[in-house]
């Protein structure tokens, strides 16, 4: 039986969010998105501001995230509700960004921890 027919990704040249690719079928600490299309990639990781996404996982979902700046240049990428192919619900999410990297063909985020769960006790 063949997969899921993967959704087309958005055009950014006509103010839809910029494509975002992750390698796995969610995201965790230590999971990386290739941004593509921006227009100055190099600049972008440099100096990061908020931009629209289409957050594309590797079984072809597509979902909307945003990739949010704080006044203090802080990053988290909020990724909107989605179910999976395999039919996994999966809840609004707020991701911090560790870091952005320029990479080919565009910008890596490397996401780290959530930012919308309580802590589950001492870090070891």
């Amino acid at each position: 039986m063949p997969g899921p027919v993967p959704e087309p990704l958005p055009d950014p040249a006509n103010d839809d969010p910029f494509p975002a690719e992750c390698a796995r079928t969610h995201l965790y600490a230590g999971a990386r998105c290739l941004v593509r299309g921006l227009p100055d990639p190099a600049g972008f990781a440099a100096a990061p501001t908020a931009v629209g996404l289409a957050l594309r996982f590797s079984d072809g979902v597509t979902t909307a995230a945003e990739l949010l700046v704080s006044d203090r240049g802080d990053l988290a990428l909020a990724v909107a509700a989605h179910t999976t192919a395999a039919g996994t619900p999966t809840a609004e999410r707020l991701w911090g960004v560790r870091r952005t990297l320029p990479a080919e063909g565009g910008v890596e985020l490397v996401i780290g921890r959530r930012q919308d769960q309580e802590p589950t006790g001492p870090r070891k």
